[in-house]
């Protein structure tokens, strides 16, 4: 666990452009808000989207949430003047898009300090085929990069793929970006589901992505929060597990011995390290929770 550890069970795109959900953002039990200035926002409303995200955020009001920022692309006409609005504000991390090498994360980087904004830690959108293929290089570029998000959206179409209940054209994609992110020490969320009213399809998306290793799952509507939130939530059970793993292999190393059964399961050291992030998870998650009612 590093610094920047959080639960991100749920992350929330918040259009810049609407002041109403902006504001709406507040109440919501999200773990994270991306308020968003990038592609989803029509070009006339642009820079409206930057005044209006530099105020909300300058205001405050989101309480324990995570509160990101997506820009435009670094080599957009919007990008560099994102940036410069984003860097000196009360931000918790700026997600970058379509970042495809460990060059682009220098490149925002740069672009990040130049504007007095290195101080900041950043988010990646990992969102083609060639993006994928560089999760490693792009994971090892920088330490401040604290999140790796999926766009399954974006790269489903560029496989030219179709979306299945089972997501079956991307599951080796999302595998290899968790693989790089836990190599580096990087949090991964899962990408988006635009169907927001199959919530039968978006349960199962929040527990195939759990179970593949994921923190969380970005999201489009409010209506998604819970599946998300409860998908990503330690059970009482497993932290009750949790703690018995912990105290039993500590009795055992206490009397010379090495490993121990808990529950007719073999634990060793690695079960232990797993245990104690997943009581801190749900601790921190208990605080937020908190923090929304």
């Amino acid at each position: 666990m590093n610094q920047y550890f959080r639960p991100r069970r749920s992350m929330l795109y918040v259009p810049g452009c609407n002041t109403h959900y902006l504001e709406r953002a507040r109440t919501l039990h999200a773990d994270s808000v991306i308020l968003d200035l990038g592609d989803p926002i029509l070009i006339e409303c642009k820079e409206q989207s930057r005044e209006n995200v530099v105020r909300y955020v300058t205001e405050g009001g989101y309480g324990s949430r995570e509160v990101v920022v997506r820009v435009n692309d670094l080599h957009s006409q919007w990008g560099a003047d994102d940036i410069k609005a984003i860097a000196k504000i009360n931000v918790d991390a700026v997600l970058f898009p379509n970042i495809e090498s460990r060059e682009d994360v220098l490149t925002a980087l740069a672009m990040l300090d130049a504007a007095g904004g290195s101080h900041l830690p950043i988010m990646v959108m990992i969102e083609s085929p060639i993006a994928v293929l560089n999760s490693k290089e792009i994971a090892s570029a920088s330490d401040r990069i604290v999140c790796m998000v999926m766009a399954t959206s974006d790269l489903i179409s560029q496989l030219h793929a179709r979306v299945t209940h089972e997501r079956l054209a991307i599951l080796s994609s999302l595998s290899l970006v968790i693989l790089a992110a836990r190599a580096y020490g990087r949090a991964v969320v899962d990408g988006i589901t635009s169907d927001f009213k199959n919530m039968y399809s978006f349960e199962y998306a929040c527990r195939l992505g759990r179970d593949m290793g994921f923190d969380g799952k970005s999201l489009v509507h409010p209506a998604q929060l819970a599946y998300s939130n409860d998908a990503y939530t330690p059970k009482a059970a497993e932290v009750s597990d949790a703690r018995e793993i912990i105290q039993a292999l500590k009795a055992a190393n206490e009397a010379g011995k090495g490993t121990v059964v808990v529950n007719d399961k073999l634990v060793e050291h690695h079960h232990v390290v797993a245990a104690a992030r997943l009581i801190k998870l749900s601790e921190m998650i208990e605080t937020l929770e908190k923090d929304h009612v």
